[in-house]
């Protein structure tokens, strides 16, 4: 899960890196957010996991 969870992660990367004052101003989730995303993704998948093995 955790490998799964890197390959996100540099998915996301590949997309590019934000760097102050390179680009226009315009905000991309995808570059600006991807740790953030996919923290969020992997929290909510542990959230249904615990979920599950509670049931």
């Amino acid at each position: 899960m955790f490998t799964a969870l890197l390959r996100l992660v540099d998915r996301f990367e590949e997309r590019g890196v934000f760097v102050p004052g390179e680009d226009d101003g315009a905000v991309s989730p995808w570059k600006d957010f991807g740790w953030l995303i996919a923290a969020w993704l992997f929290a909510i998948g542990v959230l249904v996991l615990f979920f599950a093995l509670a049931a």
